[in-house]
């Protein structure tokens, strides 16, 4: 997956950076800079940012500080340190995981995941965590929830594992398959095990679709980002209540089980 800077929109950049499994194959992974109504800078995520890279990022910094990386996966942690090498003046928050794992950088007490991170960057980002599923799940290969991040003012939500983007080739269109958003595959294993949770999570997925409505850009992790420019299909709102409803296997069979 190529390295790269995508301007979304006048205040908003993807960065897809590398990242591969086992050293061979390239799922790649991203972070985004956003520029706020202050006129400081957030990083949100950390990922492998080259020489070549980190020169762009200069020169959309024009001289100015990142004021925060805000590590919004609990399990997204390989690249954390040389981000925080990379921009040492940013303070620093991270999930419960983060502060965990890597316990010699420089934290601020307030988390990632914590409502007071949230309302200090009220006035440029709304957050949502997924509910009935667990935020940090005990099974290391479980990377189903994160903190979602939405900047209303490019219309662009940044969202980790917990959202897939998948786009697929012209070619394969003629054969009438499509590029599809869906729910990250490991949803079953990632549910609570406990009543009610079902019901949360299929909440929660219609309500964050509601809210996030007008949104016309996804950033999404490992696979891709869905730009207005390039949108061929259906809306964001509509591609995220068809995800939600392709849900409805795994949420009946979790129901009818522990209800």
């Amino acid at each position: 997956m190529a390295e790269q800077i995508i301007q979304v929109a006048e205040n908003f950049w993807n960065i897809r950076g590398s990242f591969r499994i086992g050293g061979v194959v390239d799922i790649g992974t991203q972070a985004s800079l956003v520029r706020l109504e202050s006129g400081s800078f957030l990083l949100l995520d950390a990922c492998a940012i080259s020489g070549a890279l980190e020169q762009e990022i200069d020169a959309i910094l024009c001289g100015e500080e990142i004021e925060a990386i805000l590590n919004l996966h609990p399990f997204h942690t390989i690249h954390v340190e040389r981000t925080h090498e990379l921009f040492p003046e940013a303070r620093l928050h991270g999930t419960q995981r983060h502060l965990d794992r890597l316990p010699d950088l420089p934290w601020e007490e307030v988390r990632s995941e914590d409502e007071e991170l949230h309302e200090w960057y009220a006035n440029d980002l709304d957050f949502t965590i997924p509910r009935g599923v667990d935020f940090i799940s005990g099974n290391e290969n479980v990377h189903f929830s994160s903190v979602l991040a939405y900047h209303r003012a490019s219309r662009t939500i940044h969202a980790d594992d917990t959202l897939m983007y998948i786009r697929l080739p012209r070619l394969l269109h003629l054969a009438g398959l499509r590029d599809r958003l869906s729910f990250h595959p490991t949803l079953a294993m990632a549910l609570e095990k406990r009543e009610g949770a079902a019901a949360q999570f299929r909440e929660w997925a219609v309500t964050f679709a509601d809210a996030w409505g007008d949104a016309e850009n996804l950033c999404a992790a490992h696979s891709g980002a869905l730009l207005a420019e390039e949108n061929r299909g259906a809306s964001i709102h509509e591609r995220l209540r068809k995800a939600t409803a392709r849900c409805e296997l795994i949420l009946g069979r979790h129901e009818r089980r522990y209800g």
